[in-house]
């Protein structure tokens, strides 16, 4: 029997803050590159990513990953360090890093593989509003 690859995508949401701010733009240039983003005080989003790993189906438990384990994974890089944080002020990793939703999706990326069983994860998919949808793969 041929083997058989299959996809789990696992939905999950979280509400944080931030500022699109470069330190290597001048002030001007932060404000003309992501204007109202820009703003001092931060802005919120509401957002929803799309975790997707992709494997062998086992024939035995007919399971490309347990969904339990898959779940653990995302409260461990997404949840726990992101939901209700200032990704500028409580997440090390957007000290020099501009927060946009691209650099958000890179952050879970090079986390979730460090959780997941090696070559499982297929693809990030961020939705930071119904309009602007960000898709990394680890390329």
């Amino acid at each position: 029997m041929a083997e058989r690859i299959g996809y789990i995508t696992r939905v999950q949401s979280f509400s944080a803050c931030h500022r699109l701010h470069s330190l290597h733009l001048s002030e001007e240039e932060n404000r003309s590159v992501y204007g109202k983003c820009n703003n001092p005080h931060g802005h919120g989003h509401n957002y929803k990513v799309e975790v997707t790993v992709h494997g062998k189906i086992d024939p035995v438990t007919g399971m490309v990953m347990n969904l339990t384990d898959l779940k653990r994974c995302i409260e461990e890089v997404i949840m726990d360090p992101l939901d209700h944080k200032n990704l500028d002020k409580d997440v090390p990793y957007f000290a020099n890093i501009v927060s946009t939703t691209e650099n958000v999706a890179v952050y879970i990326w090079d986390h979730m593989v460090k959780v997941l069983p090696p070559n499982l994860l297929y693809e990030i998919k961020i939705h930071e509003t119904d309009k602007n949808i960000v898709i990394y793969r680890g390329e």
